[in-house]
C-alpha cells in the first residue's frame, strides 16, 4: 500500500447540511436514510429545530462517500420539500438550505474545499439546482460569505440570480420554484449557538446580537434605528463594531417556549469560544435590563470546547482542585444552561464521544 493510498483511508470529513424542514420528522427520516445507505458514513446527530422550521443532520465518513452521501441528501430533499410552501424564522434560500463540508483528520482544508467543488458540480449539472459555493471553496470573496448569498432568501432569488454579479457557480441561472438554490462549500468547524433571553421582545434580542457580533451596527446619526447611516470617503456605510471576534448573531422569538434568543455562528471557536460568547451575552442583556436564563446548542460540539468552558467556570468559581472531564463537562452544562430548553447528553452531543460510539 503506497503512501497516498494510506492517506486517503484516514482522512475524515464531517458534513452539517441544513435542510428546510424541522416539523415533520417523516421527511426528514427520508433524508436521513438515504445518508445511512452510504457505506462508510456514520449519521452522528439530526436536530430538528421547529420554530426555525429547519433540521441540522451531522454525518461524517472518508471523502469520497461524505460527498456521495450529501449528494444523495440533497436530491431527496428536493424532491421533499417545497420551498414555495416553507416557513420558518430562519433565513433560508432552498431546501437544503446549505451543505458544508469540515476538515477533522488527515485533510486539510483546502483539500476538502476541492471535494465541496465536487459536490456543488454534480449537484448543479445533475439535479440542475442552482449552486453557490462559499467559504473556502468561493475564489471570488466578495461572495464567499454566506449571509451575504442568502440576502433576499428564497422569494428574493427569483430576481437576484438573474443579476451578473449573482450567476450561479454551477447549475441553472432560475431559481428553482420548488427546491431554491443551495450553498456549498468547505469551511472551519463552526458551532451554532443560540442564548435564552428573559424577554419576548425582538428588539432587545436583536439590539444585543448586534452589540456582540463581529460585524456590529451600522453608525447612523442621532436615533439609533432610523438615524441617516454616516458613510465613509468611499460611499460605503460605516460600522460600530460588536465585541466578538468571529461571531455571527441575530436576535429572533422562538413561539414555541414564548423566549428569543440571541442565534449566534461562532465560526472560529479559539478566537471565541462559547463560554466567552455566553458571558459576553449575559453582560450585554443586563445593561439592555433583562437576563440569560440558558443556551442550546444546535448539533455537535468538539469535546475541547466543553472542557474549556468547564475550565472556565471553575476558575471564575473560585474554586479549586483538580476536576475530572465529566466534571467539568457537568460544570459547563449547569453554568451554560444547556439542558433549558431540552435534555443535553453529553455522549449524544460530544463529536469525540459520538464517533467512538458510533465505532463500538
Amino acid at each position: 500500500m503506497n503512501q497516498s493510498t494510506t492517506k486517503l483511508m484516514n482522512q475524515l470529513i464531517e458534513c452539517v447540511p441544513n435542510f428546510s424542514e424541522g416539523v415533520d420528522m417523516a421527511v426528514i427520516k427520508k433524508i436521513t436514510d438515504e445518508i445511512e445507505s452510504v457505506d462508510g458514513v456514520r449519521l452522528l446527530n439530526v436536530d430538528p429545530g421547529k420554530a426555525a422550521n429547519r433540521t441540522v443532520v451531522t454525518f461524517a465518513g472518508a471523502p469520497a462517500q461524505v460527498i456521495e452521501a450529501a449528494f444523495l441528501a440533497i436530491k431527496k430533499a428536493g424532491e421533499l420539500i417545497d420551498m414555495s410552501r416553507q416557513k420558518g424564522e430562519h433565513p433560508r434560500m432552498g431546501a437544503t438550505d446549505v451543505c458544508p463540508l469540515i476538515p477533522i483528520a488527515g485533510i486539510t482544508i483546502e483539500e476538502t474545499a476541492q471535494y465541496a467543488r465536487q459536490l456543488g458540480r454534480r449537484v448543479g449539472e445533475e439535479l440542475q439546482i442552482p449552486v453557490y459555493l462559499y467559504e473556502y471553496s468561493q475564489p471570488d470573496r466578495s461572495r464567499s460569505n454566506l449571509s451575504v448569498i442568502r440576502s433576499g432568501e428564497y422569494e428574493g432569488f427569483f430576481e437576484k440570480i438573474k443579476h451578473p454579479g449573482w450567476k450561479p457557480d454551477f447549475g441553472p441561472t432560475e431559481n428553482d420554484v420548488k427546491r431554491g438554490a443551495t450553498v456549498i462549500g468547505a469551511r472551519d468547524y463552526l458551532i451554532a449557538y443560540n442564548i435564552n433571553l428573559n424577554t419576548s421582545s425582538t428588539e432587545i434580542a436583536n439590539a444585543i446580537a448586534a452589540d456582540v457580533r463581529e460585524s456590529g451596527r451600522l453608525l447612523r446619526e442621532g436615533e439609533q434605528k432610523t438615524g441617516k447611516v454616516i458613510k465613509d470617503e468611499n460611499s460605503k456605510p460605516r460600522r460600530i463594531p460588536g465585541s466578538l471576534k468571529s461571531v455571527k448573531a441575530i436576535g429572533w422569538y422562538i413561539k414555541e417556549y414564548g423566549i428569543t434568543q440571541v442565534s449566534m455562528n461562532l465560526t472560529n471557536i479559539n478566537t471565541t469560544p462559547t463560554h466567552i460568547a455566553f458571558d459576553e451575552v449575559s453582560k450585554k442583556a443586563i445593561e439592555h435590563g433583562v437576563k440569560v436564563t440558558g443556551s442550546e446548542l444546535i448539533g455537535l460540539i468538539p469535546l475541547k470546547a466543553m472542557i474549556d468552558a468547564g475550565k472556565y467556570f471553575h476558575q471564575k468559581q473560585s474554586s479549586s482542585g483538580e476536576l475530572s472531564e465529566t466534571e467539568l463537562i457537568d460544570i459547563a452544562v449547569k453554568t451554560m444552561g444547556l439542558d433549558e430548553l431540552a435534555p443535553f447528553n453529553p455522549q449524544e452531543r460530544i463529536i469525540e464521544y459520538v464517533l467512538k460510539n458510533k465505532s463500538d
